[in-house]
C-alpha cells in the first residue's frame, strides 16, 4: 500500500470546513472547503493531517466515533 496525500480545494456546504477519505489504494485525499479564508484552510488542513499521522481511519477509532457524532450535532 501507498500513503500519499492529495490535497483539493472544492467547493463545500458553510458548515463543512474539510474531511479526508482514504481509497483503496491506501492514500489518503483531503477534501478543502475552497470558500474558507486562507487561515482557516491551512487550519483545516492541520486537523486533516494530524488524524492521519494518528492512523484515526480505523474502523472503530475513537475519531471516528467523534467525527461522526460531530457530524450528527452540526445537522
Amino acid at each position: 500500500m501507498t500513503e500519499n496525500i492529495y490535497i483539493r480545494k472544492i467547493p463545500l456546504p458553510l458548515g463543512v470546513r474539510a474531511f479526508t477519505l482514504p481509497d483503496a489504494q491506501g492514500d489518503y485525499n483531503i477534501y478543502i472547503n475552497e470558500n474558507l479564508p486562507f487561515e482557516q484552510q491551512r487550519k483545516s488542513l492541520e486537523h486533516e493531517t494530524s488524524h492521519i499521522e494518528r492512523g484515526d481511519f480505523g474502523k472503530d477509532s475513537e475519531a471516528s466515533v467523534i467525527e461522526a457524532g460531530r457530524r450528527l450535532v452540526d445537522k
